[in-house]
């Protein structure tokens, strides 16, 4: 369910994040070669294995910062202080930053001030977000929530005939 100030959800796909993941790939090789790669954990760790992959770069680390709780368990997410677990040494010079979203834009600003010459991408980006970084695939508009396949669970849907419910058709 997503909190009152999203009009609607966006559930990604698998195949759709790694279409997304090849595409931002495609534009990272383009722009030169990287010395590695710096995923924001959690969110940034399957992208950034993606576009590792791609691009062949072995030296993968991570940043990881905090800024979202659940109250209440379930998708109801809420933005609270940002804290940086664990830092790399450096000002990013050469690497990737790599997250899958960039939202508020709250933990990309940390992000930034930690690494303020990394090369910044996401998958996705909203309005509030999208200046901080420098590369995205595809930009949401600010109130969408997006359900990323790990956090979500396909199941099977019942057809109407037979006593399904045509009220949650995205099996989340």
């Amino acid at each position: 369910m997503p909190l009152s100030r999203y009009d609607d959800e966006i559930v990604i796909s698998w195949p759709e994040l790694h279409r997304d993941a090849r595409y931002l790939s495609e534009v990272l090789h383009g722009l030169g070669s990287w010395q590695g790669i710096i995923a924001i954990a959690r969110g940034g760790l399957i992208p950034a294995a993606l576009v590792a992959r791609e691009l062949e770069v072995r030296l993968v680390d991570t940043i990881c910062i905090s800024s979202y709780s659940a109250k209440g368990g379930g998708a109801a997410k809420t933005q609270g202080d940002v804290q940086v677990l664990k830092g790399v040494p450096g000002d990013g010079a050469g690497f990737l930053l790599i997250d899958d979203l960039v939202d508020t834009g709250r933990t990309a600003q940390v992000a930034r001030q930690l690494l303020p010459k990394a090369h910044f991408a996401t998958l996705y980006a909203k309005p509030a977000g999208r200046a901080i970084v420098d590369t995205c695939v595809k930009e949401f508009k600010q109130n969408k929530w997006l359900h990323f396949p790990w956090d979500i669970d396909y199941k099977f849907a019942t057809p109407i005939k037979e006593g399904g419910r045509a009220g949650n058709t995205r099996g989340v």
